[in-house]
């Protein structure tokens, strides 16, 4: 995530006004994935408004001069500390998870923005969104059958990505049903492209 300014001309005077504001609090963006006909000189950013200003998605680019700072990724012991009481057995639970993987998992999505803004973005019913980052296929299969008793215990549905040693992300649910099945192919996704693939060949 990025710590930014820059122009908004192009959006309109009620989301312009919201933004800047966010600016002007030194509040982040995140970088996002850009589409054919982006300008690459530029920065293709994102910043999801929460509910209470309309839960607006808002895409724009920021020229690259004008980063002032990245933000390191969240941990999942750092999030439980600052989640609401209600979710923290679970994601110390997930944080004890990676532990015993050796794996360090981070928290993308409501949690991670509402801890960095300490605005309101987790709602009743909200998921948990986790990063998990993983080379090895021998920590998988435990990492996948901890992930869904998480999720089947609660509080949270439990929603996320499996990352790559490529940089390249699945989603944990799809990759685990189509780990399932011999020929099985999950989305998998990148900074630059989203593809099919056989879930077996990742980790070849």
């Amino acid at each position: 995530m990025l710590l930014a300014s820059g122009s908004l001309d192009c959006l309109a005077e009620e989301p312009q006004r919201l933004v800047e504001d966010w600016a002007e609090r030194g509040l982040p963006v995140i970088v996002r994935r850009g589409a054919a006909g982006d300008d690459e000189s530029a920065l293709a950013v994102g910043l999801p408004l929460p509910p209470e200003l309309g839960k607006l998605r808002l895409g724009f680019f920021i020229p690259q001069g004008h980063v002032a700072a990245s933000v390191a990724a969240l941990s999942v012991a750092e999030a439980a500390r600052s989640a609401p009481a209600n979710l923290r057995v679970q994601l110390e639970a997930a944080a004890a998870l990676g532990r015993r993987l050796g794996l360090w998992p981070a928290v993308f999505g409501a949690l991670l923005w509402q801890h960095l803004t300490g605005l309101t973005y987790l709602r009743p019913g909200s998921d948990i969104d986790l990063i998990w980052p993983v080379s090895r296929r021998e920590a998988l299969d435990e990492l996948l059958d901890g992930l869904a008793t998480l999720d089947a215990t609660g509080p949270a549905r439990l929603d996320g990505e499996i990352v790559l040693s490529t940089g390249e992300g699945a989603n944990w649910r799809e990759l685990s049903s189509a780990l399932t099945r011999p020929d099985g192919t999950v989305l998998v996704k990148s900074m630059h492209a989203a593809e099919l693939k056989c879930a077996r060949h990742l980790f070849m």
